[in-house]
């Protein structure tokens, strides 16, 4: 089996994990440089280098909103683009190899959220609003710890990963979407949505210039931000509207040829540095013990967790039982559960939208949010360490 360019499908995989590596070490690196700056004698430059003001009077936003709403959209692009690729060629392409990931990542969002909501309405000071934090699972920081320690897990079980995440940020964009658009303005949003319907359109009638699409992208995420909603939404769109499959002469699709010169610059440059403008937060003088316990935060730890891994278990479980496709033994499948647990970057961009307004609560979530991912993270090293040991040595050929 090969893709459409003669590239057998796990070649296209195995670029993309080794982007991811390099993008999670960065990625961690940038949560640590932050949390040092916003908690030490240069706490006054960050806080002065996140809020300063950048860009003309009819776009004017402090430099963490361009990183979320600005440059947080090229990461979701190359969502797009991977989750086009998958859907047409890769892991979502057939029904039998896309139902049980999918069900998968359904069953951790569901456990995840009932756990949430189970501490939070159960609570004196619960707050339901978060539910949506613990959803999402993070593409670079879950690939990366995959990388490093469980390079003799198989390859599918990479593409099962990679399939949860994707679906996961996926619904995250939805949920965007529909709860945090505000005021939306139509008529920003329609000449927002013309703009996809022309991108599509232009892809569909083979045009290959930079310069049609290039100025075609900035308009439709300017209109689709004046509109009241989150741009990020415009990134995914587009990147489900580019053309998958190469024309004859042509070595690369244009999804191919885009996710391999752009996702480098999401995974280095683009995520690290929205972590870093939105990871800083002051402890000085606050206990962690009881800012923890708050439902807010136990819940989203939780939810993490515990209700990611085993809601991908249970929905494993099911589909095996009603199908009888197993994803995979329990010892594989463990692993690639829990790292699912590990989230930072989508429910950092939800943290954003839903407390701006709310210092507090926003410190509480964030501060779980890398509590939970660095928990799961090293549960999941464990986990494919223990199993790398315990499988049977494979004989060279």
């Amino acid at each position: 089996m090969t893709d459409t360019d003669g590239r057998p499908p796990t070649n296209w995989l195995r670029r993309q994990l080794a982007s991811e590596t390099t993008g999670g070490g960065l990625l961690l690196l940038a949560v640590l440089v932050a949390l040092v700056a916003a908690n030490s004698r240069w706490s006054g430059w960050y806080l002065q280098f996140t809020h300063a003001e950048l860009g003309p009077t009819w776009c004017h936003m402090s430099v963490t909103a361009w990183c979320a709403d600005g440059l947080l959209s090229v990461f979701f692009f190359v969502v797009g683009l991977e989750l086009r690729h998958e859907l047409t060629l890769g892991a979502l392409s057939t029904r039998a190899t896309a139902i049980a990931p999918i069900a998968a990542a359904v069953g951790g969002m569901v456990g995840a959220a009932l756990i949430f909501v189970a501490i939070n309405a159960t609570s004196m000071h619960g707050e339901l609003g978060g539910w949506t934090l613990p959803l999402s699972s993070d593409v670079a920081f879950s690939l990366a710890v995959l990388a490093v320690f469980g390079r003799t897990m198989p390859m599918h079980l990479r593409a099962v990963l990679l399939t949860i995440a994707v679906v996961n940020d996926l619904a995250a964009i939805i949920i965007i979407a529909v709860l945090y658009a505000g005021n939306v303005h139509l008529s920003w949003l329609v000449l927002a949505v013309v703009c996809v319907g022309v991108y599509a359109l232009s892809q569909r009638r083979r045009i290959r210039a930079w310069w049609w699409f290039v100025p075609l992208v900035l308009v439709a995420w300017y209109c689709c931000w004046r509109s009241g909603i989150s741009p990020t939404i415009i990134g995914v769109a587009l990147g489900l509207c580019t053309r998958v499959r190469p024309d004859p002469g042509e070595r690369q699709s244009p999804v191919d040829r885009l996710s391999d010169r752009l996702h480098p610059w999401s995974a280095g440059i683009v995520v690290p540095l929205f972590a870093f403008t939105a990871v800083g937060i002051d402890v000085r003088g606050t206990s962690l013990g009881s800012l923890l316990s708050q439902p807010l935060a136990l819940g989203i730890m939780l939810g993490f967790v515990i209700g990611q891994p085993l809601g991908v278990l249970c929905a494993a479980w099911v589909m095996h039982r009603l199908t009888g496709h197993q994803v995979a033994p329990v010892t594989d499948l463990l692993p690639i559960a829990m790292l699912c647990g590990i989230g930072l970057t989508v429910p950092l961009l939800l943290i954003q939208l839903r407390w701006a307004d709310h210092a507090d609560l926003a410190a509480t979530a964030k501060v779980a949010v890398l509590c939970a991912a660095v928990i799961a993270a090293v549960a999941s090293a464990l986990l494919l360490t223990w199993r790398a040991r315990s499988a049977h040595p494979v004989s060279a050929a």
